[in-house]
């Protein structure tokens, strides 16, 4: 059976890039800058938190946790809903979510109510990165694919230091409250925004005659004519000769399911890594006797870095093996990390140190979204980059939870981040091998 869809290098992949392309992309960009944000928020209100509460370091662990498990069943719930509803209206409902969320965090009058409250706005915000990422995909053209997205997603790590900016500069006058104030406000500004200017996937709403209205409004806003001619061609699934399968049984079709496999166990340890990391880093350089808005300044170094290291791999994934460069920038990573306990008590060098260990873990993460985002087939990528993502936000609620429990049973920070680092190395080899089996391509592209 043949439907109507539009293709990518005809609608989307012209040399000029349209104003709308550029639009969908700085809306997205502003989507995961919000999730950024919100990664931050905790982190740098840690050490008030502590203090208001008279919080340990082990009763922070569900306060950074239940956001990350709240992130977690978000993406598993909102990934497959996209790809029957939509990408834009998921992204609208999980804004919405989120920010009503976050003003309550605000309001919380106790540690239970903390963890309660941080769980309800992760669960809000867990549509909204993978499909931010999903659709800055499906409107770049293969051509510059990796670096737009890239582009794009420079907006998560930028969120993550804009928040220690802000943290630093509302921290003094109006507490942790403010903090979460401002996290709930941005969101809730942006989603009317979202609402009236993000187009719909083409991808996603080619494959329906329920959407052909809107298809026209996008194609008008995209190629300034509504009857702009599409060509007659058959599904992905039929062109690869597979027998139509459910987004989720696509994951684990013969053709997907060890790579589904090994970059979930890349998603688990990376952002096991960094949520460790940057939740724990403020409260263990604040632990070394620094004030906690210098704290804020250090802990920007490692988005800033994974925002040059997410640059330089989506240049590099344009021209070899995306895998191995992944690899690489594990590699860069896992040193990185272990020497931050190192130098924790040298400025100079705790900066350097922290700025490279965000340039290696930030970026190759940054850089996975994207290989993921082009590795599934169009009926099933929302549900690839939530369930990757979702997988993912396991490894970092064991990673937020565990760092303080690692902190005191080590005793000393040196050891205690070389231990941090281990699960990049494992990452490493996953792309490692993953770049051994798909060698030709993604099966997308087969």
């Amino acid at each position: 059976m043949q439907v109507q869809t539009m293709t990518p290098d005809r609608v989307e992949g012209g040399k000029n890039t349209s104003a709308l392309q550029v639009l969908t992309l700085f809306l997205c960009f502003l989507v995961v800058g919000a999730d950024g944000f919100d990664v931050a928020s905790v982190g740098y209100v840690a050490p008030l938190l502590k203090q208001s509460w008279a919080l340990s370091p082990a009763q922070l662990g569900p306060i950074f946790g239940a956001g990350l498990f709240g992130l977690t069943v978000g993406s598993f719930l909102f990934g497959p809903l996209a790809d029957r509803i939509g990408r834009k209206r998921v992204i609208t409902i999980s804004l919405v979510l989120f920010g009503i969320g976050s003003l309550a965090c605000a309001y919380a009058p106790s540690p239970l109510w903390l963890v309660a409250l941080r769980f309800a706005t992760g669960a809000g915000l867990g549509g909204a990165m993978p499909n931010a990422i999903t659709l800055a995909s499906e409107f770049s053209p293969a051509r510059s694919r990796a670096l737009r997205v890239t582009l794009m997603f420079c907006g998560f790590t930028l969120g993550l230091a804009f928040g220690g900016a802000v943290a630093a500069l509302l921290i003094p006058r109006f507490g942790w409250k403010g903090v979460f104030l401002f996290g709930g406000l941005f969101p809730l500004v942006l989603t009317p925004i979202v609402w009236i200017w993000m187009p719909e996937s083409l991808r996603f709403m080619a494959r329906k005659p329920r959407y052909q209205a809107e298809v026209r409004r996008v194609m008008k806003r995209l190629t300034g004519d509504a009857n702009t001619p599409v060509e007659q061609i058959a599904p992905e699934d039929a062109q690869a000769g597979v027998v139509r399968e459910t987004a989720i049984g696509t994951l684990f079709s013969q053709r997907y399911r060890a790579g589904t496999l090994l970059l979930w166990l890349a998603f688990f340890c990376t952002l096991w890594v960094y949520y460790q990391v940057s939740s724990w880093l403020p409260s263990v350089i604040a632990g070394a006797g620094i004030d906690a808005s210098h704290a804020a300044r250090v802990g920007a170094m490692m988005p800033l870095g994974g925002t040059l290291g997410s640059l330089l791999n989506a240049r590099l994934m344009d021209r070899a093996n995306p895998f191995f460069v992944l690899a690489g920038s594990y590699a860069i990573a896992a040193v990185s990390t272990a020497l931050i306990g190192f130098s924790i008590h040298e400025p100079m060098w705790v900066y350097v140190s922290v700025f490279m260990a965000g340039f290696g873990l930030s970026g190759a993460q940054t850089a996975a979204n994207v290989l993921v985002a082009g590795f599934y087939m169009t009926a099933a990528r929302a549900t690839g980059v939530s369930w990757a993502l979702g997988v993912g936000r396991i490894g970092s609620i064991i990673g937020s939870m565990t760092g303080g429990v690692l902190l005191v049973a080590f005793h000393r920070v040196e050891t205690t981040f070389a231990f941090f680092a281990a699960p990049v190395v494992i990452a490493c080899i996953a792309m490692l091998v993953t770049g051994r089996l798909y060698r030709n391509g993604s099966p997308a592209d087969a």
